[in-house]
């Protein structure tokens, strides 16, 4: 209910180790920041971006599993923490600014979204590789984490070099963003799950009764983005616990929760659009999002 940083932190880099998703800040190391617990986490004393008095939080988590990897089949070594059940995993590496370097994401098959971030490095953007960016040649297109570009054509620099990943291994270009010689980089992939989450794109209608967008799955978390110059939104169940969801956090900035009338309806195995906004249902545009289900809701599933 306040402006403050939408904060990253991972069991890789380990506790108080912060990165914003709205700005193009270097790693900060918060003596009062969150740290990790067994079964769950605690937050440093009154910190903004965590736990101010009289402030409302949000948390989204993922299972990336129990431990830690070193792996060594990319010609640059990775620090994984992977959940191929889930399709998610966290990979830290050293960029070393060569061209078609490859890195290994601990993965069964191949990340249909992996977002990456320069760690050393302030003033770089987040890069953030998408299936749904382009229908053929999607390797060759990026978005941005922190900002509301559109989706631009890069096969080389900061991209995956005009190569598709693999269910082993995904590719970099020398770009300072994704590979810059000797920065410390972490890179977040996900592929889709039957039940559990789903990582594609939709085409809007321009009508107020928006498309319904089939997961197969009742969704707990949605973010969304146009392939056009909009805004990230992010949804969920928690703040909107019965439809519709409309309270909206925005990925690339700072700003508080808001209701917007760009709203959606989670159902049972899918979500549905219901507005004509061009943040989420523009005639004719294609959107990108990732979908996730609530993990109870999954493991009953299984």
């Amino acid at each position: 209910n306040g402006d403050g940083d939408h904060v990253l932190t991972d069991i890789v880099r380990g506790g108080g180790k912060d990165l914003h998703a709205n700005t193009t800040d270097a790693e900060a190391t918060e003596g009062e920041g969150l740290y990790f617990d067994n079964d769950g986490f605690t937050l440093g004393y009154n910190h903004g971006n965590y736990n101010r008095d009289g402030r409302t939080y949000v948390a989204w988590n993922w299972d990336m599993g129990g431990s830690n990897a070193s792996l060594t089949a990319g010609s640059i070594n990775s620090t994984v923490r992977a959940n191929p059940s889930y399709g998610q995993s966290i990979v830290s590496y050293t960029g070393n600014g060569t061209a078609s370097a490859t890195v290994a994401h601990g993965l069964s098959a191949k990340p249909e979204m992996i977002i990456i971030k320069n760690r050393t490095s302030s003033s770089k953007n987040w890069y953030v590789y998408h299936e749904g960016l382009h229908a053929s040649s999607p390797e060759d297109y990026r978005v941005e984490l922190n900002t509301t570009n559109a989706a631009s054509s890069n096969t080389t620099g900061n991209s995956l070099q005009g190569t598709a990943p693999t269910s082993s291994l995904f590719t970099l270009g020398n770009g300072s963003w994704v590979n810059e010689n000797n920065s410390a980089i972490i890179a977040y992939c996900f592929h889709s799950v039957t039940g559990y989450s789903k990582f594609s794109s939709y085409t809007g209608n321009g009508s107020t009764t928006g498309p319904t967008v089939t997961t197969g799955f009742k969704p707990a978390f949605v973010m969304i983005k146009s392939t056009a110059a909009e805004k990230w939104y992010m949804y969920d169940n928690t703040r909107n616990p019965v439809n519709p969801v409309n309270k909206v956090l925005q990925a690339h900035v700072a700003d508080a929760e808001f209701v917007t009338g760009n709203k959606l309806d989670f159902n049972s195995a899918n979500f549905q659009v219901l507005n004509n906004g061009a943040t989420i249902n523009t005639n004719g545009q294609t959107y990108i999002y990732m979908a996730f289900a609530d993990k109870r809701e999954y493991a009953y599933w299984l």
